[in-house]
C-alpha cells in the first residue's frame, strides 16, 4: 500500500469500537448466563477469532447487523472439539486462557506466526500458580500451549509492571477460584475488565496503593448477560487524528472516542506538545465516558514523555512517533520497553521505518528518542505484518515529502477494519497494490 502527500484533509469520521471493550464483551457474555446483546463491537480479524473461540467454548454467537451480536450464555465454558486458533489476537488468546482456566476442561490454544512469537508466561506464569496445567506444545512460554483447568485457588498476585491483559486474566480464573483473587499493581492499568465484571453482576473491590491499585474479587460469582454498548476505540481514533496534526491545512473531526482517563495519554502528550485538539460533546455511552474529538493542523514541539504515562498509551507509541517525526526538536520516549513484545519489536520496527524516510532516530534498549524536523518519505517500509507499524507509516506519508509504501498492509484489518476507506474519505491519496 502507498500513501503520496496531496491535498489536506478534511471531515468527520466515527471511530471503531474499541477492541479491549470488544473481546471482553464476547468472554465475558460467552461466561455468563442468558442473553448478552452488543451495539457497535469491533468487527476486527482479532474480535472475530474471539467471537469463534467462544463459540467453541459453547455459546451460542449470532451477527445481527454491522455491530450487533448476540451472544447466549450458559455459565460457563465446555471443551471444544477443536484447537482454540486465535490468529494475531494478544488480548483474546490471553484472557480467553484466564477464563478457560477456572473450568474442568482442556484446551489447546494457537495462533498466527507472529502471535507464536510473543511471550505467554506472563499469564499462564500465575495460572499455574492458582492450578491449571499447562504442557508447552513447542517451545515453553510460547504457543501452542494446552491448558487444563478447575479446582483452581484464589492467590494474591502482584505484578512488576501494570498489564490490564494479566490482570484481566487472573480476575477471570479468580471468578471461578476457591478464595479471593487479589491483583496489585504498581501503576494503573486500563479498568475495563473492572468495570465490565461489574456490569455482568459480580463484585469487584479496587483500592488505592500508591501510584497504582489493588483489585481483587471473590470466588464463586456469577455472571448474568446484559447489553454492552461498545464506544469508540482511542487508539484506533488516533490515526485519523494524528493526520489532521501533521497534514498541513487539515481538520479532522473523530466521533464517539472513548475518553477512559486510563486511555488517554496519548492525548494527553499531544496536547503538551502544543496540538490544536479539542474535544465536545462528551457524554456517557455503555459505562464510559465518550466524546468527540478534533484535530486541527499544528506546529508541534518535541518533549519528554513521563514514563508512568506508558501503561496508559503503550499501543500509541507508533503513532507519537510518527507524529513527533513532525515537530520541532527531540521527543523522547522511555520506560517502554513492552513494546518489543508486542504483534512485533515495535520499537525497532518504528526506528527502521522513520530512519529510512528521513527522520533521525536514537532507539535505546527500552525506548526511543525522535528528532523532528522535514520528512523525506521516498522509502518502502518493513512493517512484519503489524498493523500498527502500518498505519503510523501511512499516517506519515501523508505529509511526507515523497510517497511512502508498506509492505503488508493486510494485517491493518485485525484492528481497523475501513482504515484505508476511511482515510480515502478525508482525503488521503492512498492506493493499496
Amino acid at each position: 500500500m502507498t500513501v503520496r502527500p496531496g491535498p489536506s484533509l478534511n471531515g468527520s469520521v466515527r471511530a471503531p469500537g474499541d477492541k479491549s471493550i470488544s473481546h471482553r464483551s464476547l468472554i465475558l457474555g460467552a461466561m455468563a448466563t442468558g442473553t448478552t446483546e452488543i451495539e457497535g463491537l469491533l468487527e476486527g480479524e482479532d474480535i472475530l477469532a474471539t467471537a469463534r473461540a467462544v463459540e467453541a467454548f459453547g455459546a451460542t454467537v449470532t451477527r445481527l447487523g454491522a455491530g450487533r451480536w448476540r451472544v447466549e450464555g450458559r455459565g460457563g465454558f465446555v471443551t471444544p472439539d477443536q484447537i482454540i486458533d486465535c490468529g494475531n489476537a494478544g488480548t483474546g488468546v490471553r484472557l480467553l486462557m484466564g477464563a478457560a482456566a477456572g473450568y474442568p476442561i482442556t484446551v489447546t490454544f494457537d495462533g498466527d506466526a507472529s502471535l507464536r512469537k510473543r511471550p505467554m508466561k506472563r499469564v499462564t506464569g500465575p495460572l499455574a500458580e492458582m492450578g491449571a496445567y499447562l504442557d508447552w506444545q513447542a517451545e515453553e512460554d510460547r504457543l501452542p500451549v494446552t491448558l487444563s483447568g478447575g479446582s483452581l485457588n484464589a492467590i494474591d498476585y502482584e505484578q512488576t509492571v501494570a498489564s490490564a491483559q494479566i490482570k484481566s486474566a487472573i480476575l477471570l480464573a479468580g471468578l471461578n477460584a476457591s478464595g479471593t483473587t487479589t491483583v496489585t499493581e504498581p501503576e494503573k492499568s486500563r479498568d475495563h475488565s473492572e468495570r465490565m465484571l461489574r456490569a455482568f453482576g459480580a463484585e469487584v473491590d479496587v483500592g488505592p496503593i500508591g501510584g497504582g491499585w489493588r483489585v481483587s474479587l471473590k470466588g464463586g460469582q456469577r455472571l448474568t448477560g446484559t447489553a454492552v454498548s461498545v464506544p469508540g476505540d482511542p487508539s484506533s481514533a488516533a490515526f485519523p487524528l494524528a493526520a489532521g496534526l501533521v497534514v498541513p491545512g487539515a481538520e479532522v473531526t473523530v466521533e464517539g472516542v472513548m475518553l477512559n482517563p486510563l486511555r488517554t495519554g496519548l492525548f494527553e502528550t499531544w496536547i503538551e506538545m502544543g496540538a490544536d485538539l479539542t474535544i465536545t460533546n462528551r457524554r456517557s455511552s455503555g459505562g464510559e465516558e465518550v466524546g468527540d474529538i478534533t484535530a486541527r493542523h499544528s506546529r508541534l514541539k518535541g518533549i519528554a514523555v513521563p514514563e508512568s504515562r506508558a501503561a496508559s498509551m503503550i499501543d500509541e507509541y507508533p503513532i507519537l512517533a510518527a507524529t513527533a517525526a513532525f515537530a520541532e526538536g527531540a521527543t523522547v520516549m522511555r520506560g517502554i520497553g513492552e513494546m518489543r513484545v508486542k504483534e512485533s519489536d515495535r520499537i525497532a520496527l518504528m526506528a527502521a521505518g522513520l530512519t529510512a524516510c528521513g527522520v533521525k532516530v536514537q532507539e535505546e534498549p527500552e525506548g526511543f528518542i525522535v528528532t523532528g524536523g522535514p520528512v523525506r518519505g521516498g522509502a518502502t517500509v518493513t512493517t512484519h505484518g503489524d498493523h500498527r507499524i502500518a498505519m503510523s507509516h501511512l499516517v506519515l506519508g501523508l505529509a511526507a515529502q515523497a510517497a511512502v509504501t508498506v509492505d503488508e498492509p493486510g494485517m491493518i484489518a485485525t484492528s481497523f477494519p475501513g482504515f484505508v476507506e476511511m482515510m480515502q474519505g478525508l482525503g488521503a491519496n492512498m492506493e493499496v497494490a
